[in-house]
């Protein structure tokens, strides 16, 4: 069959504001306004595609068809032919263009979420920060996010250790992904496995919500904290996109977290990343934002 054709949803590919993107409508007419969803799909912002991932469509039809929802999936272009944050940009454009157009689409602009996997998921964080405050658009409804990377300050959480072996998507190729998509010299890999690329005024900034002293005890069995690494200026000096909310979201202030939509976070056992959804639940919790969490024990990423 054609890759756009399907018997309960019409497949369309179209360009919002000259982001193309894959929109599925579900075919049978509606009684009232349908729900909206923004996708975006994982890759490290080096992979994937909107049109070639087998994964990514049956993702999308599958939420369009259980939901009936309108799903837009965001094929932003991929690093490092097109540079860090053009990514992140092309998703907030997407997404923008979507809110002011809903009705277009039979869609209430009042019930989209945005929703996203892997790094999919960092940008769903990212636009959701950005739009946390904007009063001239409609709000996100909420987001979702699916074990999304969220920080590049410390690969020495306790998920790190437990999964640094863990096929796929290890500790030592999480970085050199990183490193890929910030079209950086991946020489660099080491240092920042390391933490060498962290200055002390910097740790201590960021410790009240990155320190595995705030993950819960049952995930941390067997961690041993790692002895303190030596500062390498000229590592720092080489990635300082890292230390931006735009990259690591994270690290965004509390004023940005209170403006967010209600979440819903899902993390694996066998993930490096566990430990980044998991703080960053106690954030949004700290700050009064309404989380779901679903935890998968045999999980991997």
């Amino acid at each position: 069959l054609p890759a756009c054709w399907h018997s309960q949803l019409c497949i369309k590919d179209l360009h919002f504001d000259g982001v193309p993107i894959r929109i599925y409508l579900p075919r049978e007419p509606s009684a009232g306004k349908l729900r909206g969803v923004v996708f975006i799909h994982g890759g490290c912002g080096i992979f994937g595609s909107i049109s070639k991932e087998l994964k990514e469509k049956i993702i999308c039809r599958y939420i369009a068809r259980k939901s009936g929802s309108v799903v837009v999936s965001v094929g932003y272009h991929l690093a490092p032919e097109h540079k860090y944050p053009a990514q992140t940009l092309e998703c907030l454009t997407a997404t923008v263009h979507f809110l002011k157009t809903a009705e277009t689409y039979g869609v209430d602009p009042a019930r989209i979420i945005v929703c996203g996997d892997s790094v999919g998921g960092t940008f769903s964080a990212i636009v959701c920060q950005v739009l946390g405050h904007r009063t001239d658009i409609p709000k996100i409804r909420a987001q979702v996010l699916i074990y999304p990377f969220l920080q590049a300050l410390n690969f020495n959480l306790p998920s790190h250790q437990k999964n640094a072996a863990v096929g796929f998507l290890s500790r030592e190729r999480t970085v050199h992904f990183i490193l890929k998509y910030l079209n950086k010299d991946c020489s660099l890999k080491e240092p920042i496995l390391a933490g060498s690329h962290v200055p002390e005024n910097i740790n201590l900034k960021y410790r009240k919500w990155i320190n595995p002293d705030l993950i819960p005890d049952e995930f941390k069995l067997g961690y041993k904290p790692p002895l303190p690494a030596l500062f390498l200026p000229q590592v720092h000096e080489e990635v300082p996109e890292v230390f931006e909310p735009q990259f690591s979201p994270l690290l965004a202030e509390d004023a940005v977290i209170c403006g967010l939509p209600d979440t819903c976070i899902v993390t694996c056992e066998h993930d490096v990343l566990r430990d980044e959804g998991l703080l960053y639940k106690k954030r949004l919790e700290d700050n009064n934002i309404r989380v779901t969490w679903h935890h998968v024990e045999k999980g991997f990423h």
